[in-house]
């Protein structure tokens, strides 16, 4: 495994929020993490990326605890998509997907012929390349998140994180983004790790499922194994009925109810 979180304890304002969770990711993968709101999923991945300092633990990257590599070289090994990326107000889709090149830019930061090569496949490979000219604010919202998603590949990272990539977009757009990242992992290679809300895509389109509660890891394994009653009641507090999806044979939730509290 090349990334693997030991024991790692986040919190806010003197609120814990992520308790001593360890866990290894599995390469050229695709692992989502589940959970409801609240219970750390993007804490966590902010963890896990150094956008967010941890209080206790290590997170480790091909044997290297990544609190001590330097950004440059942190940014060369792994990407992140964060839930609102900043607003690219103004740019180009072809300039923002250049800010992926600059970890590897030098001096003024001008574009070399293999950062413009490295774009200009980015931009192929998440079929953007068609609007390369337009602004980024003049495009559906399907369409932006194929963008920064090409950003994120400008990188050339091979570990790529993205904090809840469908949300906002109506159910073809969400499938036309989760369907990019399968291929990437597919044809590429790349490890894909994931924040996803709909358990019924996690399970379709991800190779493993980190399913947690209130900051602890409840259970991890393939959709097989997590996507059964016993773990979504621990996660969500429902009674969930759980068949099988019939195009793919994944396990998908068909209904539920809320278990009463006490």
């Amino acid at each position: 495994m090349r990334l693997e979180i030991e024991s790692i304890r986040v919190g806010y304002e003197n609120k814990t929020i992520v308790h001593g969770l360890s866990l290894q990711i599995p390469d050229g993968k695709i692992t989502t993490i589940i959970g409801s709101n609240g219970c750390g999923k993007s804490t966590l991945l902010k963890a896990i990326t150094r956008i967010l300092k941890h209080e206790s633990g290590q997170v480790i990257l091909d044997g290297q605890n990544i609190s001590k590599m330097k950004t440059k070289e942190l940014a060369k090994e792994l990407a992140i998509l964060p839930q609102s990326p900043e607003s690219a107000h103004g740019l180009t889709v072809e300039e923002l997907v250049s800010y992926g090149r600059f970890p590897y830019q030098k001096g003024f930061g001008n574009l070399s012929q293999k950062d413009k090569d490295v774009i200009d496949w980015a931009l192929q490979v998440t079929k953007t390349e068609d609007f390369r000219v337009q602004s980024v604010d003049a495009l559906s919202g399907g369409q932006r998140q194929r963008v920064w998603i090409a950003m994120a590949l400008a990188q050339e990272t091979d570990i790529i994180f993205l904090d809840e990539p469908t949300t906002y977009l109506d159910m073809a757009h969400q499938l036309e983004v989760l369907e990019l990242l399968y291929r990437l992992n597919e044809e590429q290679g790349r490890t894909i790790v994931m924040v996803l809300h709909d358990l019924n895509q996690a399970a379709r389109f991800s190779d493993y499922i980190v399913a947690l509660s209130q900051g602890e890891l409840v259970k991890f394994g393939t959709a097989e194994e997590v996507m059964v009653p016993e773990v979504l009641k621990k996660v969500f507090n429902i009674d969930a009925v759980i068949g099988q999806d019939p195009r793919t044979n994944k396990p998908m939730c068909i209904t539920y109810n809320l278990l009463q509290t006490v």
